[in-house]
């Protein structure tokens, strides 16, 4: 691994003392900054934004120029394995993303492959190298993907929906033709993350934005499952932290704490200090300021950050961030107020 000047963010993950807590921002480059607005037009759409790796790691390292972040996310879509499997990605206005070719039947299923990383993904690997001699050590860089369960919805479903009721449907009628389609999509989404980390992150995490539409028990086996064989198949790279965040996963806490991650992510419905208790120190802790917040006053913020700081208390393993993305209305000058304000107050539960 490349030596890191600022290795904070790693540390923790792995529960090691820091100096501050650690902190980034999902979705930080994003569309509340004005220079990401003005690349995304230079790119024409969001899809050639992510398809061009020079200005994927534009937008990549935007914030980093604005904020004393912790680390840099790369810069991608969790749909970059549907679309190399041949589903036809596409992005409308106002409706978000869409699949020309939505997995229906057994046969669809049976004719997808999994992509190989470095020819139909080569733009997301190049992204990555470039940003690993960017970053030069700065900051670890984070690799992601969607979590296996996640990519089914959208791949079943054809595009975004509120419940994914075409996705569940599958899954309760024919449970086999899921789990056969969520098999390939876990092995696709090992090979992505582990040539990601060849490519040079230092850090990857799943992200199961859906996984908390699920009862426990098709949470365990339709989601957190294939999430586990992911996270063991990435055994081999001992010294790369892997982070698990489930959406409205808070139920599941102490199930995912033994999936083999290193770090569990929080979303903003869950107080920290519950969680903390729920799992003691047997994983890292991620988040878990409510994203809405950062619309508040900078006092406000400050307050909302001690806060969070004070209920998880003394002693590493708390990596900070949201309970979920920054959204497109929150002035910049508030992100600032909360990255300056984690690392300010948090130096006292440090040490």
């Amino acid at each position: 691994m490349t030596e890191l000047k600022n290795d904070r963010f790693i540390r923790a993950l792995l529960r090691q003392p820091v100096d501050k807590t650690p902190v980034w921002i999902m979705r930080q480059a994003g569309r509340y900054l004005p220079e990401y607005r003005a690349t995304r037009q230079k790119a024409g759409n969001f899809l050639n934004l992510c398809k061009t790796p020079e200005l994927a790691c534009e937008v990549t390292l935007q914030p980093l120029k604005r904020f004393d972040l912790d680390a840099a996310i790369l810069f991608s879509d969790i749909l970059t394995i549907p679309d190399a499997m041949g589903l036809g990605l596409f992005f409308t206005e106002g409706e978000g993303p869409q699949f020309k070719n939505p997995i229906r039947t057994e046969k669809d299923i049976k004719n997808l492959h999994v992509p190989d990383p470095e020819t139909e993904l080569k733009y997301v690997m190049d992204t990555v190298r470039l940003l690993k001699y960017e970053l030069d050590g700065s900051v670890p860089l984070i690799g992601f993907s969607g979590s296996p369960w996640t990519l089914a919805c959208y791949m079943i479903q054809g595009g975004g929906s509120k419940d994914f009721n075409i996705a569940k449907s599958l899954m309760f009628r024919e449970p086999k033709l899921m789990q056969q389609l969520l098999s390939v999509i876990t092995q696709s989404v090992l090979a992505y993350l582990d040539a990601q980390i060849e490519a040079g992150a230092q850090t990857v995490m799943l992200f199961d934005t859906w996984g908390g539409l699920l009862t426990t028990r098709d949470y365990l086996d339709f989601s957190l499952h294939y999430m586990q064989q992911v996270i063991e198949g990435l055994k081999k790279h001992s010294s790369i932290p892997k982070i698990i965040f489930t959406k409205l996963g808070s139920n599941w806490l102490e199930s995912i704490a033994q999936s083999g991650c290193d770090a569990v992510g929080l979303d903003w419905t869950i107080d920290i200090n519950q969680a903390r208790a729920r799992i003691g120190d047997q994983v890292a802790l991620q988040g878990n300021m409510d994203p809405q917040l950062l619309i508040a006053s900078p006092e406000r913020i400050q307050q909302e950050v001690a806060t969070i700081l004070k209920a998880y208390g003394h002693g590493t393993g708390h990596i900070f961030n949201l309970g979920h993305g920054i959204t497109p209305e929150i002035p910049p000058e508030h992100v600032a107020v909360m990255v300056n304000a984690v690392h300010e107050l948090s130096q006292e539960y440090h040490g």
